[in-house]
């Protein structure tokens, strides 16, 4: 009798250890703070975010040389609280509807920022954090719910408890960006503050190369008569007939009443070695009877001129060639660092043109959605104006 309860109270002991653990096991896999590589102290961001996926993406991985002497810039999002984030859409549809009596109201850009009302003891916070793990820069925007982050490679990955590789294109060899391998994280109290930390889980669609080099079928005349292999292609005549666009003349007896061409604006955005070559730009003009010309260049412009890029500028000059035209370039595909640059900047262009998107397969982060939203209604609220696919 003995032996059998002795038997009979281990079996117990060893039943209880067994349902502890599945318990343990359950809240490790149930909590966002319990996941592999991170600590209880530790909160992981875009929890329902692989952070690259080989099968999906048209990323692949590729050798990082000199790795502890690269540095890399991120975008830190802010939590902005709920009223004011309410706030926020509500003044957006009142200035963008045409019905409302305050459309057209657009507010400036200290205006925003007293309705974005981000507690400056939150800014501090953040940005002491990444100050003090090596960052080189910390730029807040105007608006206060936006940190631009310099930070060696290394140091970053530190701070965000994570693992930066670096990845090619598959089509396009020679563009390679820098993005996380791993889940990231941040402390708790860091957590709190901050809705996620962009340019490191997402991945950038590029044109594809099967839309090079394509032969045109339309059979509309030849309006760029000086090139015959622009003969059934979309050319800036088809576009202004098929649109109902004046044409040079009508548009030149329209200056000065109505339209104002100097009082708008208009932008193109560019990334990753896509520059634009004036010769180029001047080639096309001649061949298509268009005023193809850039007024002004933010970031820089190199003499390696890409067909993206060029196509930008010579599309939307053509149908306004009146209104002065802005290329907003920058090294790193980054749409929520783009949308914050436009934001940060009171005389950015009324009208901003995006022909790029992003990896809709990788893009299964409310946080980034959210984020690029709010970002997005800023500009709106300013009055900036945003075609994407375009």
């Amino acid at each position: 009798s003995n032996i059998i309860t002795h038997h009979s109270s281990n079996i117990n002991k060893t039943m209880k250890t067994v349902a502890s653990t599945i318990l343990l096991a359950s809240a490790v896999a149930a909590s966002p703070h319990l996941n592999v590589g991170i600590d209880r102290s530790h909160v992981r961001l875009e929890p329902t975010v692989a952070p690259h996926n080989p099968k999906t993406s048209s990323w692949a991985p590729s050798n990082f040389v000199n790795k502890e002497l690269a540095t890399k810039q991120v975008t830190v999002s802010l939590k902005v609280d709920d009223e004011a984030q309410v706030n926020l859409e509500e003044i957006f549809w009142k200035v963008s509807d045409p019905d409302d009596v305050n459309y057209g109201q657009h507010l400036s850009l200290e205006e925003l920022a007293q309705v974005m009302n981000v507690p400056l003891k939150r800014v501090e916070k953040v940005k002491n954090y990444f100050l003090s793990h090596g960052a080189t820069s910390v730029k807040v925007s105007p608006t206060k719910d936006m940190l631009t982050v310099q930070m060696p490679v290394t140091k970053l990955e530190t701070a965000l408890r994570t693992k930066l590789d670096k990845y090619t294109h598959k089509e396009h060899k020679k563009v390679s960006i820098v993005r996380a391998s791993r889940p990231y994280s941040l402390p708790e109290e860091i957590a709190s503050e901050v809705v996620m930390v962009g340019e490191l889980l997402q991945f950038p669609a590029l044109r594809s190369k099967d839309l090079e080099n394509l032969k045109g079928s339309g059979t509309w005349p030849n309006s760029c008569s000086s090139q015959p292999s622009c003969s059934g292609l979309v050319q800036p005549e088809v576009i202004r007939q098929r649109y109902n666009l004046p044409n040079q003349t009508e548009y030149e007896s329209m200056l000065g009443g109505y339209v104002n061409a100097q009082a708008n604006s208009m932008a193109v955005a560019e990334f990753q070695g896509q520059y634009f070559e004036p010769t180029d730009l001047a080639s096309f003009s001649k061949a298509c009877n268009r005023k193809v010309e850039v007024d002004a260049v933010i970031g820089g412009n190199q003499d390696s001129p890409g067909v993206e890029a060029e196509l930008d500028i010579e599309y939307i000059k053509s149908v306004s060639p009146e209104i002065p035209l802005t290329v907003e370039y920058s090294a790193e595909y980054s749409l929520l660092n783009w949308a914050n640059q436009i934001n940060s900047n009171s005389s950015s262009a009324l009208v901003h043109s995006v022909s790029y998107g992003n990896d809709e397969k990788q893009q299964v982060s409310t946080q980034y959605m959210l984020t690029c939203n709010t970002a997005f209604m800023k500009a709106g609220v300013m009055g900036r104006s945003i075609l994407f696919a375009s």
